[in-house]
């Protein structure tokens, strides 16, 4: 990214919500892949076959670091979560009229097979780290009461999987995200589920 002129690159999760029986992700290719080969494929339609197509259920994680050549198939409800940054470099569009970015794109590639990511770790009852940085740290929470004292000058972001609850005061339910600055309450209903993103590669305790 920083060789394109960008400040950063865009590491990014996904959180499987609902999946159809045949659903699919890509992630990686299934072997590694020459910048020039993966360019033609791109042109000609046939980097589907180069990605690796993994089957997928409700409740998967995968953590999808910057240049993982990747795609999400059909029949999928997900969150994602990414690292601040708005760049996308699209290599392929299943024909689709929207803008390609093939040169910058396969510059910034990493066209060899997915090394799986660490796996979620419970640090407490109500509380599991999927991911522990270095870009960005996101937990899983527990329904119930809590506070969290977020660092000066540190946002995060809460999202709601499953449940209702409120944030000092501002109600909050399954499918939306707030913004988190300071110290706040947070009281959600004991079966809630809910997601919490930082920047960072430190979770807070």
């Amino acid at each position: 990214a920083h060789a394109r002129g960008l400040p950063r690159g865009k590491d990014e999760c996904w959180l499987i919500l609902e999946a159809a029986p045949d659903a699919t992700i890509a992630l990686g290719t299934k072997a590694p892949v020459d910048p020039a080969v993966l360019r033609r494929a791109a042109l000609d339609g046939s980097i589907e076959q180069l990605l690796d197509w993994k089957p997928v259920k409700a409740g998967d994680f995968f953590y999808v670091p910057s240049g993982t050549v990747h795609a999400i198939g059909a029949g999928l409800t997900l969150i994602e979560v990414q690292q601040n940054s708005e760049t996308t470099y699209r290599l392929y569009d299943y024909g689709r009229p929207r803008e390609l970015h093939l040169e910058d794109g396969i510059a910034v590639s990493d066209p060899w097979p997915y090394a799986p990511y660490p796996p979620p770790v419970r640090i407490a009852d109500d509380r599991t780290i999927l991911v522990d940085g270095p870009k960005f740290v996101l937990e899983r929470l527990a329904g119930g009461a809590r506070t969290i004292d977020l660092p000066e000058g540190v946002t995060a972001w809460l999202i709601p999987v499953a449940g209702k609850g409120v944030v000092d005061g501002v109600a909050f339910a399954a499918g939306e995200c707030l913004v988190l600055t300071g110290s706040v309450q947070i009281d959600a209903e004991a079966d809630a589920d809910l997601l919490l993103a930082y920047p960072g590669q430190e979770q807070f305790e």
